[in-house]
């Protein structure tokens, strides 16, 4: 299957991680083609006509005030590549590194950025050929576009640096060889519109979305679950009452909440409580065999996880926008026969979404925190046994080492709340004097992203553990498929063992699809 780019079709975010983790090859369409064609010969007339353009005729960065004859092209653009080049620390892993190759390559098809055709086939090649080049995760400011990224792949694609390939790591030259590929020839302004834009951290922001949306997901039915576990009531999340505060994310929580638990025999009707307490009534002040109400983390759950919810709508849209839009300078337009010099590739659009989910991810991770305390802790479980132990208490400490984890990673999620979009500095003789660290924010989203999928895996368990105990024939039919779900992976936990490798399972199958293997 060939993944085709049409002329004013939107590319959503799924498809640009399903292509990116399955490896289909790309394709441009006639149209595009056509479009990328226009462009580029408008350039070559403005550089005929012997007009002034950055990037062209100029250097760049922080020597903007240079001229540079044309016939220098090819050297100024290598150089370019070569001297922003500059990340350090890990490589990032081949999934990610096709999906900011992805992401490039539907911003250069837009067909405002004077590419030409020949080269931007080269990177389609490349991309399909299965190259991974070298990537460090490290260093990017994110502001005059993701130069250290995007001119790690731009390197190997003209035959430099180092990339995997068939499994191994090799030259980029001799990646392209044994893929027979040959090395791009740059001209004015092709190293720029590799590497001017926003397409790294659109690449790797938008694979953590699509992540983060899946565990947003299941997070709904598992606190469904988790209700049930904790035997919370289920009038809360009466539709009726959430008409009355008109958010589209905590209606459509509490909305999914009271379908999922419709034929629970786990969860709890509050008007059983209400006549319960109300027999014990004797015209005396004193305490009652329970609460009317459920504490904030399960009674509060739509309120919770509604703007978060709607946080990543938000996100969705932002990156979907940045991912369709033309993010380098200078533009230009075929259709106006006029070339812009802008600010496009600026990321921070992509730095404030990346912080946003941060903290909505972070949002959840204190929820589960919280939920998993009153799992573990007898007084708050509305019955449960201490840490989860139905057998041989203190001989055995059941669940209680979970929470280190669980508390420890919360913690640590938090700290990396912090906004990077506001952290701005100035490099580059001051002209690149606001900056928007869209990248860093990037990474940091996925750092958090994996905590809360730990957090979240350890709730998950404790839910089912606590169903077993109460009973799991009581589940809703809508829960039951989560809690089987889990099941494959965790057993009842009727002896001491290590969980390690039970959270790291459940993580990963709730934010998965597994990355690819860097040369594959």
């Amino acid at each position: 299957m060939t993944f085709v780019l049409q002329q004013d079709v939107p590319v959503r975010l799924d498809q640009l991680a399903r292509v990116a983790a399955g490896g289909e090859p790309v394709e441009l369409s006639q149209a595009v083609r056509a479009r990328v064609h226009a462009s580029r010969s408008v350039l070559e007339k403005f550089v005929a006509d012997e007009r002034v353009i950055y990037g062209v005729n100029t250097s760049v960065g922080g020597f903007v005030d240079h001229l540079v004859p044309v016939s220098m092209a090819r050297r100024l653009q290598e150089n370019l590549l070569n001297a922003v080049a500059t990340n350090v620390g890990s490589y990032l892993d081949a999934t990610t590194v096709r999906a900011i190759m992805l992401a490039r390559i539907v911003s250069l098809a837009r067909g405002n950025s004077a590419i030409s055709p020949a080269n931007l086939d080269k990177l389609i090649q490349v991309c399909n050929a299965g190259i991974v080049p070298c990537v460090p995760e490290k260093g990017s400011l994110g502001t005059s576009g993701d130069l250290g990224p995007l001119a790690a792949i731009a390197l190997v694609c003209a035959g430099q640096w180092k990339a995997f390939y068939g499994g191994e790591r090799l030259p980029g030259a001799e990646a392209l060889a044994r893929a027979g590929i040959e090395p791009m020839a740059l001209s004015f302004k092709e190293g720029l519109a590799l590497v001017n834009g926003t397409s790294g951290m659109v690449g790797l922001g938008a694979l953590v979305y699509e992540r983060a949306r899946r565990l947003v997901e299941t997070y709904q039915l598992a606190s469904a679950l988790s209700v049930e576990g904790l035997a919370g009531m289920t009038k809360p999340f009466d539709p009726r009452v959430h008409g009355v505060k008109p958010h589209r994310g905590q209606a459509a929580v509490a909305a999914r909440l009271w379908e999922a638990l419709a034929d629970s025999r786990l969860a709890v009707n509050e008007r059983d409580t209400e006549l319960t307490l109300a027999g014990e009534m004797d015209g005396t002040a004193k305490a009652g065999s329970m609460p009317i109400e459920d504490a904030y983390s399960i009674r509060c759950t739509p309120q919770i996880l509604g703007p978060v919810v709607d946080c990543l709508d938000t996100v969705g849209k932002t990156l979907e926008n940045e991912l369709n839009s033309s993010n380098d300078n200078p533009i230009v337009l075929p259709d106006e026969h006029e070339v812009f010099h802008n600010g496009h590739f600026h990321g921070q659009y992509v730095a404030m979404a990346m912080d946003q989910l941060i903290i909505a991810l972070t949002t959840l991770t204190n929820l589960a925190n919280r939920r998993v305390d009153r799992f573990l802790d007898k007084s708050n479980s509305n019955g449960l046994p201490a840490f989860l132990c139905d057998r041989d208490p203190g001989l055995r400490l059941g669940l209680m080492g979970g929470q280190f984890m669980t508390a420890s990673l919360t913690a640590e999620t938090r700290t990396l709340s912090v906004p990077m979009s506001v952290q701005s500095l100035s490099s580059t003789a001051d002209f690149q004097d606001i900056v928007s660290f869209g990248f860093v924010a990037a990474r940091r989203a996925r750092e958090v992203l994996t905590n809360a999928a730990y957090v979240v895996a350890f709730e998950l368990l404790c839910a089912c553990q606590a169903a077993d105990i109460r009973g799991a024939g009581g589940l809703a039919s809508a829960t039951r498929p989560l809690y089987e779900r889990v099941r494959q992976i965790v057993p009842f936990l009727d002896r001491d063992e290590t969980i390690t490798d039970y959270i790291e399972a459940l993580a990963a199958d709730l934010i998965g699809p597994q990355v690819l293997v860097a040369g594959r």
